[in-house]
């Protein structure tokens, strides 16, 4: 046993937006040595999830009491320039809308000021025992209004 506690990684928010810290592995590459593709939707939903995290939301209480949580039900990405191994990324998200049973987010990854990659994301929340949209709690749609 170990007499230290090791904090996994966290965001913060900066105003509107929530900042997460992203590092690039060598798992992340293929076979150019640049972030495959697909790792910069991982990126982003990490961020995401540390953004609920930090809201304190809890998503595993809410999937296993409420039976909800939130569905992507679109993503639109622009990808500008490559990441590449070792490479110290930021990912931040911001709440562009809200609706009843949805909130549609911004996304950006970067590598200091330079724009790596721009996300739109559409989530729905959703009773997932149901499969369908259901209302977003007041208190959670709440503290989404100070990101938006």
């Amino acid at each position: 046993m170990t007499d230290f506690v090791v904090e996994p990684a966290k965001g913060e928010a900066i105003g509107k937006m929530f900042a997460y810290p992203v590092r690039v592995y060598y798992e992340d590459t293929d076979a150019g040595g640049i972030v495959y593709y697909a790792n910069y939707l991982k990126f982003a939903e990490r961020a995401r999830t540390e953004f609920l995290r930090a809201l304190q939301v809890c998503q595993q209480t809410d999937l296993e009491q409420k039976q909800t949580g939130f569905v992507v039900r679109s993503c639109h990405i622009e990808y500008l320039r490559s990441a590449v191994l070792d490479d110290a990324l930021i990912v931040t998200c911001k709440v562009m809308e809200q609706g009843v049973a949805s909130a549609t987010l911004a996304q950006e990854i970067l590598r200091g000021d330079e724009v790596l990659a721009t996300l739109e994301v559409k989530v729905i929340y959703m009773n997932v025992a149901l499969r369908r949209p259901t209302r977003i709690p007041a208190d959670m749609t709440e503290k989404f209004r100070h990101f938006c």
